[in-house]
């Protein structure tokens, strides 16, 4: 399960040079799986130090971290839900992503022009958000210029509770309220998920920010991205691009090394991770052994059955029984045998609930 977020920002914000930042990370590191598929896109590993220790008690023959793809949203203007710079192909970029990470210039620099003039980080934000809900609200008038008349014209149940609901998220849209911040039920998401809506994704403020202001934390600008992030319960990370750049260029050692020079604990791209993991309810299971160590992403409430057909379908399809130790019991007790021997390891049936963490063997039979 691989998570995939879409990066947007108005022109000059910094945009570039973190996705450029992103397309580089890790390529040193050769035991570690790299890949840009396409100019727009770059795939980069999920820093977790739990795997770093499976990897050095079972010397595997490889170690597979999870991964988090990044897709950047180039062509972002005023105008863009008519067509205006890539205009709608911008917009198409997004729809199939799990969250939006949308970068806030939060730095002055009279060489880098702002796109509106000055740099105002509110006022940037909300053209995003209005574009995004202009998208929304075409799609949904257009569905419901389809489904209203079959709904009008038959005794369609379907039909009508349909209608009501594009209704409802219409007059959202008008009143300019992002639908993330519309309360739906599990029935209506499911009927709202094929139309792929831009503004109910969840989305996470990046305020970009100078190297001085990163040292000082916040500044002006971002404190007031915090105020406003925080009306509609969405997450902050405040990232120097240029920081990450140069980041980008270093082994993982002189990384660390950097980052502590500047008394930074964490790099900004490794807490939007961590941030995102979060925002979308994910967690991490390993599978472990000399052969392979490697991290599988799956959604908090999953059963043991789904996260084996994480791994291929016919681990689901043909699901036993999973074994089953935690990550914190291998730790303390240094070794599988031992945490045997003390009792911790568990066998597990189809109605297990995965917790993060979880070290497991599936057994199944096809």
């Amino acid at each position: 399960m691989s998570l995939t977020a879409g990066i947007v920002g108005l022109p000059n914000v910094g945009k570039s040079t973190l996705f450029n930042a992103i397309t580089k990370k890790n390529i040193l590191a050769a035991n570690y799986p790299f890949a840009t598929i396409d100019p727009n896109v770059g795939v980069v590993t999920v820093p977790d130090k739990r795997l770093e220790f499976l990897e050095n008690l079972y010397v595997p023959n490889k170690t597979i971290p999870t991964s988090f793809e990044f897709t950047d949203i180039a062509g972002l203007v005023k105008g863009a839900s008519n067509g205006e710079g890539l205009g709608n192909k911008f917009l198409s970029h997004i729809r199939e992503v799990d969250a939006i990470v949308e970068v806030v210039r939060c730095f002055e620099n009279k060489n880098i022009i702002h796109v509106e003039g000055e740099v105002d980080p509110i006022r940037d934000i909300e053209i995003i958000n209005v574009e995004l809900m202009l998208s929304d609200l075409e799609i949904i008038e257009t569905r419901i210029n389809k489904v209203g008349k079959r709904a009008s014209m038959t005794k369609d149940k379907e039909a009508k509770q349909e209608i009501d609901l594009l209704l409802k998220v219409k007059e959202n849209l008008e009143k300019n309220i992002p639908l993330r911040q519309v309360e739906f039920t599990e029935e209506e998401l499911k009927t709202m998920k094929p139309f792929h809506l831009l503004t109910i994704k969840p989305i996470i403020y990046m305020a970009n920010v100078s190297e001085e202001d990163l040292l000082l934390a916040d500044n002006e600008h971002v404190d007031k991205v915090r105020k406003y992030a925080a009306k509609e319960n969405s997450s902050v990370i405040t990232v120097s691009a240029q920081i990450e750049s140069e980041l980008a260029e270093l082994n993982e050692d002189d990384k660390l090394e950097f980052l502590k020079d500047m008394g930074i604990t964490e790099s900004g791209l490794d807490k939007l991770i961590y941030a995102t993991y979060d925002l979308l309810g994910l967690a991490t299971y390993f599978t472990a052994g000399s052969d392979e160590c490697r991290a599988w992403t799956f959604k908090k409430g999953m059963k043991a059955p789904e996260c084996a057909g994480i791994i291929h379908s016919d681990f689901e399809r043909g699901f036993i029984r999973a074994e089953i130790m935690s990550y914190e019991d291998l730790e303390k007790y240094g070794t599988e045998l031992k945490v045997k021997e003390a009792g911790r390891m568990r066998l597990e049936g189809k109605e297990y609930i995965m917790n993060d963490g979880d070290i497991c063997h599936f057994r199944f039979n096809v």
